[in-house]
């Protein structure tokens, strides 16, 4: 039997929008003078992790203690925001941001097993994410600790089968220990989704998951739906994030294509300046 864990401290939502934000010029400090780079996902996802580090998680990237909750980050190409949150999050002490994606940095642009060492997983659009958490959550439960394991995974890998396996699994066993965080924005690659994948919250319902759908770009909804989670011991809890790739930037958010978006080095003023002016 897994042993509650008392629930986190949660800062003001004025604290955290203003944290999301810091996390946000991050990522366009980090991309500024790159060329071209993930700067849409790294906007897209700073309110999410803004919630999940500073608010939602009892975490510690070097302590997987009993008590210290898991993240395994299987959307690897979203690196940008999570360096960025986790600079913002006191976890990236001695590391230089605008290092990122430069030769020899080991902020590199998609996540790479032990680059650097708190990275555990080595991701990208591959889908491993949730069947390791499934995996840990199953451990930790054995074991009797309380701590939790939170997945960070996106919309694109909703279309792999290993994706559905872990969900599968993680409804059988009844993971109430396990949270998949899926990031929505219906954009893959230079387009839109490939393959649609709605509705998800109702496909994670069908493997016997609890799952809620919630605008990824609202720190308020985002507190309130983790804490509605929270509630939820006996089975595993998908929430669905809908976001904006891009958010905060209009000339990013605007661009045809902007997965994987190209600013010219005339335009990082420009960006900065919208980013200032749209939040």
């Amino acid at each position: 039997m897994v042993r509650d864990a008392p629930a986190p401290a949660t800062p003001a939502l004025d604290e955290l929008r203003d944290r999301a934000k810091q996390i946000r010029r991050n990522v366009v400090r980090m991309a500024s003078g790159k060329g071209e780079g993930y700067v849409g996902q790294g906007l897209d996802v700073a309110d999410i992790l803004a919630v999940l580090f500073l608010s939602e998680m009892r975490y510690d990237p070097t302590d997987r203690g009993p008590e210290t909750d898991r993240l395994i980050f299987s959307a690897g190409h979203y690196s940008i925001g999570l360096w960025a949150a986790l600079a913002e999050a006191g976890h990236l002490d001695g590391y230089d941001l605008e290092t990122y994606g430069s030769d020899g940095a080991t902020l590199i642009m998609s996540t790479h097993e032990g680059h650097p060492d708190l990275i555990e997983l080595t991701g990208g659009s591959l889908a491993h994410g949730l069947g390791v958490a499934a995996g840990l959550a199953v451990g930790y439960r054995l074991k009797g600790w309380p701590a939790r394991i939170f997945c960070f995974s996106t919309d694109g890998e909703a279309q792999e089968g290993s994706t559905w396996e872990a969900a599968m699994f993680a409804g059988h066993e009844r993971l109430g220990n396990l949270i998949n965080v899926v990031d929505v924005n219906r954009t893959q690659a230079d387009g839109d989704l490939v393959i649609e994948v709605e509705p998800l919250a109702e496909k994670y319902r069908a493997f016997g998951w609890w799952a809620a759908d919630v605008d990824g770009n609202d720190v308020g909804a985002l507190v309130d739906v983790f804490e509605q989670a929270r509630a939820v011991t006996d089975v595993p809890k998908a929430i669905v994030c809908r976001t904006t790739l891009g958010r905060g930037v209009p000339m990013i958010v605007n661009r045809e294509r902007n997965h994987f978006v190209r600013v010219g080095d005339d335009e990082w003023d420009a960006v900065a300046r919208e980013l200032e002016a749209s939040m």
